[in-house]
């Protein structure tokens, strides 16, 4: 049967219209009741693929405040760092300034508590610890770093289970500026929806929430960036958000939703969170400084000064609150405004904002008994409740029953890790589909440095003169190889804090992106590595012949390999763009220095040997030359040739026989002009290329680069806990 997205978004008010929130329907929303139920994921997924079904038919939608409300409570939440300042202190011994390490508190006992179907809002000026506030309940705080507790419905939250049933929008909207909004939103769900639902019923939640989020006329649209014009500000927002609740998290996180937008995109962004809220999510977000419209959205307000709270209640409660502190907001007044430059006044005085806080303590404790909207199903277990979520269809995370242990019981990633490989691998795919200018940069590169080495070193002989040259040929062209692998840096730096959101709330495993990443860049190496031993092994005059060019093609296949594994880990330490430049170009130059071309092994000093064995150059230039000068028939010293690098090579070659005569009576050992003086063996002892056989040469390139990408695993371990300290 049919589904149509579009009837089922008009009739749902939690999906929005279909081509997005005009003035009329915002003042048609306003007037809603403020704690309007929406469906859920779930139960809008009941009906996709019956188009006959109505979302109210056989399953009534239940009130989730009632079946199974969430309460996200904090208490005491305290949290400091050190900071290092130079302070003028008398030092009769030295005098100057001396380094004191000063605590610096940005959360000072603060407690509160979120509830389902409501937004709570945290304002305060600049530096007042919203943020900071926001990172604590998300569990963004390193353990131990922060005291007090976060509790869901008076449970610990443990982390892992809040990954699943949570999201984190960050502040700044970390999407691949060439995908389109629709592109977007649909490889959030192939991430975060679980394998059980079916592709069509992941493309009805993408084009549901298009219609929730008001960007049906952009869906076609790519995201854009500076070099690229797509979606506006607003719109950019919210496909943020959408990338983060499309799995219908029980809590969403966001820091600063609205910053940077105009009023009319601000106030629909937060109506998108109100509708989200209200189909059964709790919603805690920083905001700066909120319009008198928005303010009508906010179910709860924490004002913050400096880490310390000095009000939190509903937003029709602070006319009263500064009445009974004594100082009324003038009836004119916009309300935050006043209270934001009166908390900005009192930081400012010498007491500070000491007696506000208490008084708000104060507050809090008279007006706790009379909280309204405290209800008795409220007291549900934690485990009750997100089972009862589960049931409704809420948390679409895969789980279908909870037993004691909430966090095995729900996955903690939505699908299987090859499921996760293939879609990296597709969105890998399609983005460097639509932006070819670095691999078309590269595969240039490639052309033209092989165009000049075919060129310069066309048809190189046998002679003393040739050998040297083909020498150098392999070294240079070893170390090409490496060099432009560099351009897998700004790849994953463009990358890194996309990763770092998706993989925060386990989207995907971090194993399943570095195999994803690793497979992805087989292909073009191979090619690359084709383009150039075509371009260079015949023109050069190589020997070998078909089999000499596939060895040939193996090895600069290997040396691309461990130098894109390298750089890919180096781009996992690193974090700056140029940075990363430094270090590979330095490093690289370190290879090549030792890799035996320049000095050979044995006149290597001991306390160096070391480095000649980690070189990554090494292994794929012993190769390459094992590859050339390992026929046992070939010689390329014959007779007089043997005085061809030396003063001698000018003088006439009947004097060259002469003094090969010579020779041959002082050694006594007959030597003629096709005596065969050098043989391959000779050249490769000479180079000092012996100690390892031209296979065991590739196996260990090869084995390099697997290493790299494990180490690029451990260090995306490591780098990408996204938590402060």
């Amino acid at each position: 049967m049919s589904f149509d997205t579009m009837s089922l978004a008009s009739d749902l008010p939690f999906l929005g219209p279909r081509s997005g929130p005009s003035s009329m329907e915002l003042k048609q929303l306003s007037r809603r009741p403020k704690h309007h139920v929406s469906p859920t994921l779930g139960e809008l997924l009941q009906f996709v693929g019956d188009a006959n079904s109505s979302p109210n038919a056989g399953h009534g939608v239940s009130d989730p405040l009632h079946a199974s409300p969430f309460v996200l409570s904090f208490n005491s939440l305290t949290y400091s760092v050190k900071v290092s300042r130079k302070t003028a202190v008398p030092n009769s011994l030295e005098g100057g300034k001396v380094e004191m390490s000063n605590t610096k508190v940005l959360l000072d006992d603060i407690s509160g508590e979120a509830r389902e179907g409501e937004i709570m809002a945290v304002l305060g000026a600049s530096g007042s610890g919203k943020s900071t506030l926001i990172d604590a309940l998300a569990n963004r705080i390193a353990r131990g770093s922060l005291k007090g507790t976060v509790t869901l419905n008076g449970d610990i939250l443990e982390s892992k289970l809040l990954k699943v049933i949570s999201a984190y929008v960050m502040q700044d909207d970390l999407l691949f500026p060439m995908l389109t909004i629709e592109e977007t939103l649909m490889f959030s769900a192939e991430f975060r929806l679980p394998r059980t639902l079916s592709k069509s019923k992941k493309k009805a939640r993408v084009q549901a929430l298009i219609d929730q989020l008001g960007l049906r006329n952009a869906a076609k649209t790519i995201i854009g960036d500076e070099g690229h014009r797509g979606v506006s500000g607003g719109e950019r927002r919210r496909v943020s958000i959408g990338t983060d609740i499309i799995h219908d998290p029980i809590v969403l996180f966001l820091d600063e939703p609205t910053s940077g937008l105009d009023s009319t995109s601000a106030y629909m962004v937060v109506k998108v969170l109100q509708r989200i809220a209200q189909s059964g999510s709790i919603v805690i977000m920083s905001i700066h400084q909120p319009s008198y419209r928005l303010m009508s959205l906010l179910d709860k307000l924490i004002f913050l000064s400096r880490g310390q709270m000095v009000f939190s209640d509903i937003p029709s409660k602070l006319p009263d609150f500064f009445a009974e502190f004594g100082n009324p907001i003038p009836e004119n007044d916009d309300r935050t405004e006043f209270t934001l430059d009166f908390i900005r006044e009192l930081e400012m005085s010498d007491l500070g904002t000491k007696r506000l806080v208490e008084f708000n303590k104060s507050w809090a404790a008279r007006n706790k008994n009379h909280d309204t909207r405290s209800v008795p199903e409220a007291k549900l277990s934690l485990k009750d409740a997100i089972s009862a979520s589960i049931s409704r269809g809420k948390l679409v995370s895969g789980a279908t029953n909870i037993d004691s242990n909430l966090s095995s019981s729900v996955p903690t990633f939505a699908n299987s890790f090859w499921v996760e490989v293939l879609v990296i691998a597709k969105r890998s795919m399609l983005n460097s589909w639509r932006s070819p200018e670095l691999y078309a940069i590269r595969l240039g590169a490639i052309i033209v440095t092989g165009t000049i080495l075919a060129t310069m070193f066309r048809k190189l002989d046998n002679s003393p003169r040739g050998i040297q040259e083909r020498i150098g040929f392999f070294a240079f062209a070893m170390s090409t190889m490496f060099y432009t692998c560099a351009e897998a840096i700004p790849v994953f730096l463009q990358e890194r804090y996309i990763f770092m959101r998706e993989t925060a709330y386990n989207a995907y495993r971090r194993s399943s992106y570095v195999v994803s990443h690793s497979i992805m860049a087989i292909p073009s190496l191979i090619f690359l590595s084709f383009v150039f031993a075509c371009i260079t092994f015949w023109a050069v005059g190589l020997a070998g012949g078909t089999m000499g060019f596939f060895t040939f093609l193996l090895f600069i296949f290997a040396s691309f390999w461990v130098g894109s594994s390298f750089v890919t880990f180096l781009s996992g330490v690193v974090t700056h763009v140029m940075l990363g430049y430094t270090v590979v170009v330095a490093v690289l130059a370190y290879f090549l220095l030792f890799s035996g071309f320049f000095i050979s092994r044995d006149r290597i000093p001991a306390y160096w040997l070391w480095f000649h064995y980690l070189s990554l150059v090494k292994y794929p230039y012993q190769g390459v030359l094992q590859n050339e000068f390992d026929d046992p028939t070939e010689c390329f010293v014959r007779g007089t040739q043997i005085f061809d690098n030396s003063p001698l090579g000018a003088i006439p070659d009947a004097m060259k026989l002469k003094l090969l005569k010579s020779m041959s009576q002082a050694l006594g050992v007959p030597l003629t002009s096709s005596t065969c003086l050098t043989t391959g063996a000779d050249i490769l002892k000479r180079q000092g290329v012996t100690d390892i056989s031209k296979w065991g040469c590739f196996w260990i390139t090869i084995t390099l680069g697997f290493l790299f990408r494990i180490l690029f695993y451990f260090a995306l371990l490591v780098g990408s806990k996204n938590k402060r300290r």
